[in-house]
């Protein structure tokens, strides 16, 4: 209940997870614009990024060669970024009723970081409680696509401009991140 006494309303929290080339932006943009037509106020963001200072961090994150960081490297500037992008755009667009759809979020952490680059699921949970608090928010609904390594491998390059640093891990890294989206 809010202080008028009403029903306070809370927005929708959807996330697109998967690995690179599934159709998660596109997706994820096409939910959005499917629901502004119907008349939800919907807001489209992505991780890691959303935010000013978030898409700071993601330039760090993206940009260079593949082995830039370490996987505990990655998680601590994925963690700073996701918390600015929760205080400064998730929760405020959450708590004013609209629905946000994520291009990415925790389960990218944990199957990247995690998963594919070995710091283990316990981990990420431990630094998600200390970084974000025990009350971040939980998706109401998160959609992970699927698609064999190789296709997105060749999705993500046919897109034109240059690979991030994570499509530059090859095969096998994909391969484990696949498998770590699915467990």
């Amino acid at each position: 209940m809010s202080r008028t006494g009403r029903p306070s309303v809370r927005g929708k929290f959807i996330t697109f997870e998967g690995g690179e080339g599934s159709g998660k932006s596109t997706q994820a943009r096409l939910l959005a614009e499917a629901l502004r037509q119907s008349g939800v106020d919907a807001q489209l963001t992505r991780e890691p990024g959303g935010s000013p200072g978030a898409e700071q961090i993601r330039k760090l994150l993206t940009e260079g060669d593949g082995e830039s960081w370490d996987a505990m490297e990655e998680a601590l500037l994925l963690f700073a970024a996701r918390r600015a992008h929760l205080r400064r755009t998730i929760i405020p667009a959450l708590n004013s009723g609209k629905w946000v759809i994520c291009d990415r979020y925790m389960d990218s952490t944990r199957a990247y970081q995690g998963g594919a680059r070995g710091l283990g699921f316990e981990v990420i949970e431990r630094l998600a409680v200390m970084a974000l608090g025990p009350d971040s928010p939980i998706p109401d609904a998160t959609l992970i696509l699927d698609l064999d390594v190789s296709e997105g491998l060749a999705r993500a390059a046919s897109r034109g401009g240059r690979e991030n640093r994570f499509e530059l891990l090859g095969a096998d890294f994909h391969q484990k991140l696949r498998d770590a989206f699915l467990l």
